[in-house]
């Protein structure tokens, strides 16, 4: 197929035999090739300006079997997840976005923060940010999961107001305000699987 040049990008979509269509996107910014593999996107092969669809092509044949696994953990995550893909795929903004505006307020009372200026919008591949000066910004779709998981999202990021990165320092606060970090975390990889 022709290749396709839109902002700046070529892309290329290729049905590659055992795997399905592969989005083929070259970028500036890549510096080597780089697969992904979601639940909404499929899959998609970055490659460098200078390299070849070709080489990205053989790249990524060499790759099927471990594509194939991946495709089959998003299959089974959004099967576990069936509940929250099925809400996400009907979500009415306004109230998600008060809902969690809400949720934000509540916890950031309870704890002892004080945050900035909120932002909810409904972003790719991640559950929220916090600037240094306390602006807050939180993904739609964390209104479709178990109201805990939300919640431990929220304070990931009003502990990211007062402690910036993720070392030691961080995950110690955050675990003053949620007992089981690592198992939010495992259960959020799942969310995360299912429904970017």
């Amino acid at each position: 197929p022709a290749a396709i040049l839109l902002r700046g990008l070529t892309e290329r979509t290729v049905t590659l035999e055992g795997v399905g269509p592969v989005l083929f996107v070259k970028s500036r910014r890549a510096r080597r090739i780089g697969l992904t593999v979601r639940a909404l996107r499929g899959v998609r092969v970055v490659l460098p300006a200078g390299a070849s669809f070709e080489q990205a092509r053989l790249f990524t044949l060499g790759k099927r079997a471990w594509i194939r696994r991946a495709q089959a953990r998003v299959d089974l995550a959004r099967e576990r997840c069936r509940e929250a893909v099925e809400a996400a795929a009907r979500i009415d903004r306004r109230s998600a976005r008060d809902s969690l505006a809400g949720r934000l307020e509540a916890l950031a009372r309870e704890h002892g923060f004080a945050p900035g200026r909120l932002c909810v919008r409904r972003q790719g591949t991640i559950w929220g940010s916090a600037t240094r000066a306390g602006r807050i910004q939180l993904n739609l779709l964390l209104a479709v999961l178990p109201p805990d998981l939300a919640d431990y999202v929220i304070l990931h990021e009003l502990v990211h107001t007062r402690v910036r990165g993720h070392g030691r320092d961080f995950w110690a606060e955050l675990g003053r305000f949620v007992p089981d970090l690592a198992g939010c975390r495992a259960r959020l990889r799942e969310y995360s699987l299912a429904l970017f």
